[in-house]
C-alpha cells in the first residue's frame, strides 16, 4: 500500500478533524481573496471613471481678472491687460504627442450679461462634446441650437423662467429650449448657449476663456500631457484637476495596506487552527503510527503521511476559498461604489498565489506535527493500544 493511500484513507476516516483544519483555511483564504478583490475591483471602477466622465484638464489665461467665477476663474466686472484664448489655437492640442489619448476639447465662453434686472453669467459651449465633459446633464427640454439657451435650474427659478420661454440677451431675443436638472454645482447658476452664439452676445468672436480637455484616464501620462498642452498653448495656463480622485486613490491605497495586513492576520490564525488541530490528530494516532513503524515504516514515510494530509486539505481550501472569495467580493462591492455595472475580472495571479500561499501555510503549520508523528518512539507508541 502507498503512502498516499494510506493518508486518503486516513482524511476520509477522520472527516471532523480534517473537516475542521478545511475550515479554518478556507475562511483565511476567502478572507484574503475577498478583500484583495475588493481593492482591485474597486480600482478599476475608479479607472473606469477616470476614462469616462468629466473634463480634467483645464486651458485658461494666464491673466484672471474678473469679479465673477467660473471653475476658478474670475470673469466679468472691469480688467485691466485682459488675455484672452484664440479659439483656433486650441487646433494645436490635436498636435501633441499625446494627442490620441484626448477624449474630447471643449472651448467655453464666459461673460456676464444682464437678464430680467439680473447679473447672469452666459457660457458658450460647444454642446456636441457635452456628453463626455459633462455626461451627469439632465436636460429638461431639448439642446438649444442657433438662437437658443439653456438654463441652470437655479437661473431658471431666480429668472422665472421656464423652457419656451424668451429671454431678451441685448439685441437678440433667444428661446429656452432646456433647464437642466440639480447637477449641485455651480452649473445650475449659468445660462449656456452655443458657443457662437454667446461669442456674437458677449462680442468676443474667435476668442474663448478657457477650454476643458478630457483626457484623464488609468493609463494617460497626464503630467506629460499638461506639460505638452502648456508647450503648444504658451499663452494659457493648463492644470490637472486631480485632487478629488487624487484623495479616492490615496484613501483607496491605505485601505489596500490595511487589506494586507488583515489578510496577513486572518491566514495567521488560519495557520495556528491547523497547526492545533493536526497536534490533536497526531496524538489520537499515537497507536497506528507506532504500527506502521513497527512493521518498517521510516521517520520519514511518517512525516511525508501527515505532511500530504495537509497538503491535499490545503490545495482543496485553496481552490474552494477562492471562488468564495470571489462571491464574498461581488456581495460587498455594492457597499462601497454606487456603480452598478462593475464587474469582477478571473486574476490569475491572485488565484495561483492564494492557493500556494495555502498549501504553504498548510505544510508549515504541519511541520511540527509531522516531526512529532516521526519522532514517536515505537514501542511507547504500541503500549497505548
Amino acid at each position: 500500500m502507498k503512502l498516499i493511500d494510506i493518508s486518503l484513507g486516513n482524511l476520509k476516516r477522520r472527516k471532523a478533524k480534517a473537516s475542521f483544519v478545511l475550515i479554518g483555511l478556507l475562511v483565511g483564504v476567502t478572507a484574503v481573496v475577498a478583500f484583495m478583490s475588493l481593492v482591485d475591483t474597486l480600482t478599476r471602477d475608479i479607472n473606469h471613471k477616470l476614462e469616462k466622465y468629466g473634463a480634467n484638464i483645464m486651458v485658461l489665461p494666464k491673466t484672471e481678472n474678473l469679479s465673477l467665477t467660473y471653475g476658478g476663474m474670475a470673469v466679468g466686472g472691469v480688467s485691466f491687460e485682459m488675455r484672452e484664448i484664440l479659439e483656433k489655437d486650441l487646433n494645436r492640442i490635436k498636435n501633441i504627442k499625446n494627442a490620441a489619448n484626448v477624449a474630447a476639447v471643449g472651448p467655453m465662453v464666459l461673460g456676464s450679461i444682464k437678464a430680467a434686472d439680473h447679473n447672469v453669467l452666459l457660457a458658450g459651449v460647444d454642446f456636441e462634446v457635452t456628453h463626455i465633459l459633462r455626461p451627469w446633464w439632465k436636460i429638461k427640454g431639448k439642446v438649444p441650437q442657433e438662437n437658443g439657451i439653456l438654463l441652470g435650474s437655479e437661473a431658471s427659478r431666480i429668472l422665472g423662467l421656464v423652457q419656451g420661454d424668451s429671454l431678451a440677451v441685448g439685441e437678440k431675443e433667444l428661446v429656452i429650449s432646456g433647464v437642466l436638472e440639480p447637477t449641485g454645482s455651480q452649473d445650475d447658476q449659468i445660462v449656456f448657449a452655443p458657443l457662437t452664439t454667446a461669442q456674437r452676445v458677449l462680442g468676443k468672436e474667435g476668442r474663448i476663456s478657457m477650454a476643458e480637455v478630457a483626457a484623464l484616464c488609468a493609463e494617460c501620462p497626464i503630467d506629460e500631457m499638461v506639460a505638452q498642452i502648456s508647450e503648444a498653448l504658451p499663452d494659457a495656463k493648463v492644470m490637472a484637476i486631480r485632487q478629488v480622485v487624487k484623495g479616492r486613490m490615496e484613501t483607496l491605497g491605505h485601505f489596500n495596506k490595511f487589506a494586507y495586513g488583515l489578510s496577513l492576520l486572518v491566514m495567521l490564525v488560519g495557520g495556528l487552527v491547523v497547526l492545533v488541530t493536526m497536534m490533536g490528530s497526531v496524538r489520537e494516532r499515537t497507536s497506528e503510527f507506532g504500527i506502521f513503524m513497527a512493521i518498517g515504516f521510516k521517520r520519514s514515510h511518517v512525516m511525508r503521511m501527515v505532511l500530504f494530509e495537509a497538503a491535499v486539505i490545503s490545495a482543496v481550501a485553496g481552490v474552494a476559498g477562492y471562488f468564495m472569495g470571489l462571491i464574498a467580493t461581488k456581495l460587498s462591492v455594492p457597499f462601497f461604489t454606487e456603480s452598478v455595472d462593475v464587474s469582477l475580472a478571473f486574476n490569475p495571479v491572485l488565484a495561483v498565489g492564494v492557493f500556494a500561499a495555502a498549501i504553504l501555510l498548510g505544510l508549515i503549520s504541519s511541520v511540527y506535527p509531522a516531526i512529532m508523528a516521526g519522532n514517536l518512539d515505537p514501542n511507547e507508541a504500541l503500549r497505548t493500544l
